[in-house]
């Protein structure tokens, strides 16, 4: 719009900038650099993220003006009122067993399962349709029509286990979401904090479980160190925590 002056940019008083590692991680530095360019110099510009990479601190170096930053500990980022539990799953094929003993096991009103890939999601839906569980599933690949129905179906209740990637995690805000399940852990600690802020939203209480594998040990491990936080075994009582 700035490059067809279809937006004048001395109309323009201020730009934000919001989940700005997430939109740096997905290839839109260039547009937004380019953004920058073109805005006048005493524009009031605000950046704002849950994480704030190098690349997202590089922009507030090259395009603000004497910034403020405010910045959260990593101790302190990890929400308060989310119970986090890990379940040994010795191998990786044997996770959809442990999934589905899981829902067998507990009664929950709604719940996130994340996966890695766009293809899993698909292959974690078919799976737990076939043992006949009901679930929805999001996803990149679908169009912007589709993932709307599904977020109305999983928000009105019709659809209580939503299964999604990274990618829609900030999108999920969700009242009634009691539990997050990460079927496969994230691949860099800082999404962690973005998945299992999908339970407990707007002060009320969640429960993270994490399925780990003998490869997934290291990236628990690192998890842990960035957030400062203990993640526990699940215990066997399962059921009571709910």
């Amino acid at each position: 719009m700035l490059r067809r002056q279809s937006l004048h940019p001395d109309y323009i008083k201020m730009f934000v900038l919001d989940e700005a590692d997430e939109m740096l991680s997905r290839g839109f530095k260039d547009q937004i650099y380019d953004i920058f360019q073109l805005l006048p110099g005493k524009i009031q510009v605000g950046v704002f993220s849950a994480t704030m990479p190098p690349e997202a601190l590089e922009i507030t170096r090259k395009f603000m003006n004497k910034p403020v930053r405010i910045l959260v500990k990593r101790d302190e980022l990890t929400l308060e009122g989310i119970k986090q539990f890990y379940v040994n799953v010795e191998k990786e094929e044997w996770k959809l067993d442990t999934l589905c003993d899981l829902y067998e096991t507990l009664a929950i009103t709604q719940s996130v399962i994340f996966v890695n890939t766009r293809r899993k999601v698909d292959w974690l839906t078919d799976k737990m349709r076939s043992r006949d569980h009901t679930v929805s599933a999001t996803h990149g690949d679908m169009d912007q029509n589709t993932r709307d129905i599904i977020m109305r179906e999983f928000r009105s209740g019709s659809s209580r286990v939503l299964i999604t990637t990274d990618l829609l995690a900030r999108g999920i805000d969700v009242q009634q979401v009691f539990l997050v399940i990460n079927f496969d852990l994230p691949t860099q600690p800082e999404n962690y904090l973005h998945r299992i802020g999908r339970s407990g939203r707007f002060g009320r209480k969640g429960v993270a479980i994490n399925f780990v594998t003998k490869e997934d040990e290291g990236m628990l491990r690192d998890i842990q160190k960035f957030y400062n936080v203990l993640v526990e075994e699940l215990p066997s009582n399962v059921a009571e925590l709910f």
